[in-house]
């Protein structure tokens, strides 16, 4: 669908741009109305879609002066240089552009954005002022607008007047705007700040984890050192995998002229401006626009250079849009801001390597890093033992689960996960007493965990055992996880074990239509078809599978012998 208006909005640009050679003055602009000049355009906005930022830029670099004429041209390429950090030379561009009379809110926010980055504040305030004449029907421009020039406004507002004006903000932004006062009230060193943060992320309906980081930070740089420290440990515990988080306790713990990862001042404009595009960012890339969600981190790293959070948000956006080269160099670029940050890296790095099908190079490259971890903690223990599992190295992840085990009780919350691994790995290598006891026990640490009891139920079904418990079992992880087709497919498999045929084709029927190209599950409805004596479906089923690439030889094998004479040929 996202596709589909892309494409459409790129179609109404191009009847655009073609008719404005109609208009009078067209002869004045006779050389883009050129073969090649036409194809830079379109190329360039392509390019600037798929996030390639460098030949987005060499494209729309080459027609110079369309701005004039063609005002889509000017937000296309100032994306481009923005997202390939050139960013004084946006605001050259976006100078000119208001030279012509012919800026735009970007143009205004860029300018402004260099403007206090340099702190020129009058100047600043001029442009983002100015970004007020634009249309704010939209939500992020609105909520820019409105937050940029209340923030500008700080260096001349007592804190009175400041906090109301953050409280003025609608109540449709109601989380960024709880988030700002509390950023309001550390800029001013109110003696409220620290129940300001505690206040945001208790009322907070959403994970606001990430604002533990600047309360303790806060802290920290108070000299409530025990404070600080007490804070990350509670925070930590709800929350073990937030990197920010863990980054910094080790910042506190190394104690290094407090040189942290993350380094924020919440007394400096910039640096709050920054988070707030890091919001902005962060909104963008959950819908998955990551050409804007760059754009405004971009800016955000312009402002706080020194905020290692913003690059591995970058580096993930470049991983998600298929940029693997993009996204390692990011990668590489943060290994070296502390241990958090390096294993982090390091496992991003291993994931790139095996997405380019350099399976041992992968390994290789985490075995590495791990090892030259001093005394790795349950954590590290779990993400490397993850990492062998779905590399196929059961017997070496099983050691390091176990290592994970020793470290821990049953009431930790990693236990129920850890078990749960280490008996998909022990079933791997077929050692099957130990799965179903570290299956069980992963149940019994946290019931009702669907896909556990999915996988016990699943083996149980094929090695024909405990078949009616299976279907119960089923039943209730196809409650707890509606439409979950792996399950769907257990549930009506267990039922054909159970020879309810008719009802298995059912589930089975709904498991292949949210599954098409998985080998199993169409294996499994070509059995339940051939049982309810549709031989012939079931044939062109079966041989659907063995034309999958995806398919293993031995499941290729025994489909040979079923399509001779069905199912109970290999019973």
């Amino acid at each position: 669908m996202k596709k589909i208006k892309f494409l459409s909005k790129l179609i109404i640009q191009i009847l655009f741009f073609i008719s404005i050679f109609n208009v009078i003055y067209a002869k004045n602009y006779e050389k883009y109305y050129q073969e090649d000049k036409i194809s830079n355009y379109f190329s360039g906005i392509l390019l600037l879609n798929d996030n390639d930022y460098i030949n987005s830029y060499k494209k729309l670099k080459q027609l110079d002066g369309l701005e004039s004429i063609h005002l889509p041209y000017s937000r296309l390429y100032q994306y481009s240089l923005v997202n390939l950090e050139r960013i004084d030379e946006a605001y050259k561009f976006s100078k000119n552009l208001e030279k012509e009379k012919i800026d735009s809110f970007e143009s205004n926010l860029i300018i402004g954005v260099y403007y206090l980055k340099n702190k020129k504040y009058e100047k600043a305030k001029k442009y983002f002022k100015k970004m007020e004449k634009f249309n704010q029907s939209q939500y992020v421009q609105e909520l820019l607008t409105r937050s940029l020039n209340i923030w500008i406004s700080f260096i001349e507002q007592d804190q009175e007047n400041a906090l109301q004006l953050i409280n003025s903000i609608p109540k449709k932004f109601e989380n960024i705007k709880q988030i700002q006062l509390a950023f309001a009230h550390c800029f001013y060193e109110s003696k409220n700040t620290n129940q300001e943060f505690k206040n945001l992320i208790s009322k907070s309906n959403i994970d606001l984890s990430r604002y533990n980081f600047f309360q303790a930070d806060y802290l920290y740089k108070n000299n409530k050192i025990n404070e600080a420290n007490e804070l990350l440990e509670l925070t930590l515990k709800n929350f073990p995998q937030n990197l920010i988080l863990r980054q910094l306790k080790e910042d506190f713990n190394n104690k290094i002229d407090r040189n942290f990862a993350n380094q924020f001042d919440c007394k400096d404009l910039s640096h709050n401006i920054a988070e707030l595009f890091y919001i902005i960012s962060n909104i963008f890339s959950s819908r998955s626009f990551y050409s804007s969600s760059n754009f405004y981190l971009n800016l955000a790293n312009y402002l706080n250079p020194k905020f290692a959070s913003f690059k591995s948000l970058y580096a993930e956006n470049f991983y998600m849009i298929g940029n693997l080269n993009e996204a390692k160099n990011i990668y590489d670029e943060i290994q070296n801001k502390g241990e958090e940050y390096n294993w982090f890296s390091s496992k991003q790095i291993a994931k790139i390597y095996k997405k380019k099908k350099k399976k041992e190079l992968s390994l290789k490259f985490l075995d590495s890093a791990f090892k030259n971890i001093k005394s790795p903690n349950v954590y590290k223990l779990y993400d490397y033992a993850e990492f062998l599992r779905n590399s196929e190295k059961y017997k070496k992840s099983i050691l390091h689960y176990t290592k994970a085990l020793q470290l821990i009780d049953s009431k930790h919350s990693l236990y129920p996960k850890i078990t749960y691994s280490r008996g998909v790995a022990y079933e791997r290598i077929e050692k099957w007493s130990k799965s179903e006891e570290d299956l069980l026990n992963s149940l019994e640490a946290k019931p009702n965990q669907a896909y556990v009891m999915n996988y016990l139920a699943y083996t149980w079904i094929e090695k024909g055992k405990n078949i009616d418990k299976s279907l119960e079992m089923l039943k209730t992880a196809n409650e707890l996880k509606k439409d979950d087709a792996y399950i769907i497919d257990s549930l009506g498999w267990a039922l054909f074990k159970l020879k309810r045929y008719k009802e298995a084709e059912k589930y089975l029927q709904l498991a292949v239509k949210k599954m098409p190209g998985d080998p199993t599950v169409n294996d499994h409805y070509g059995d339940v078809l051939w049982m309810n004596s549709k031989n012939m479906q079931a044939r062109y089923y079966w041989k659907y599978v063995l034309n999958l690439k995806k398919t293993e030889q031995k499941l290729k094998e025994t489909i040979k012998l079923k399509m001779l004479s069905g199912p109970k040929s290999i019973l």
